[in-house]
């Protein structure tokens, strides 16, 4: 019979991934406004143990009380710091090593397991309704979309994201066994 795994358990199975995987993820937020989509998105990215976000004005950052209530405390696990362009921010994540792939509705955008995210990633997400600002796409190495099935055009930023970190982990998962 199958029963849910204690804690103990739980922080046994989870370890033992960290220790398996070769990976480093950032993300930049271009113009993610709305404190409880940027909330969301820190407590998925410190689920996937991302090391570095950059906040890009209009941004809301961690700072904001409605943020913080939605990241339940994960922000304290993630570095974190303002930038004041896009163009600077992807200039920044790959001075730091990172391949950036902006997760953006394009017509050059390919189906976002289509491209080699490889070890080092930086995923690039933009405000909730105008996207990634388009100088910052003029820099990103890749632009990614994630396929749809059903007749909703796109999802919620933080629920792209979410998406989008599982993704970079599992081509890591695949490539590492």
């Amino acid at each position: 019979m199958t029963k849910p795994l204690t804690p103990t358990e739980l922080k046994r199975l989870h370890r033992d991934r960290r220790r398996t995987t070769n990976l480093r993820l950032s993300l930049i937020l271009d113009g993610v406004q709305k404190p409880f989509n940027v909330g969301a998105i820190l407590r998925s990215a410190a689920a996937y143990k991302a090391e570095t976000i950059w906040f890009v004005p209009p941004s809301a950052t961690p700072d904001e009380p409605k943020v913080a209530k939605t990241a339940l405390g994960c922000d304290r696990l993630l570095t974190w710091s303002q930038i004041p362009t896009g163009v600077e921010a992807v200039a920044a994540a790959k001075t730091a090593g990172y391949v950036t792939v902006a997760i953006e509705l394009t017509s050059s955008a390919q189906p976002l397991f289509e491209i080699d995210l490889g070890p080092a990633v930086c995923l690039v997400l933009g405000h909730e309704e105008r996207g990634v600002k388009k100088d910052t796409l003029s820099m990103v190495d890749h632009i990614g979309y994630l396929p749809q099935l059903g007749k909703v055009g796109s999802l919620n930023v933080a629920q792209a994201g979410t998406v989008a970190l599982y993704e970079v982990a599992r081509q890591r998962w695949s490539a590492d066994h």
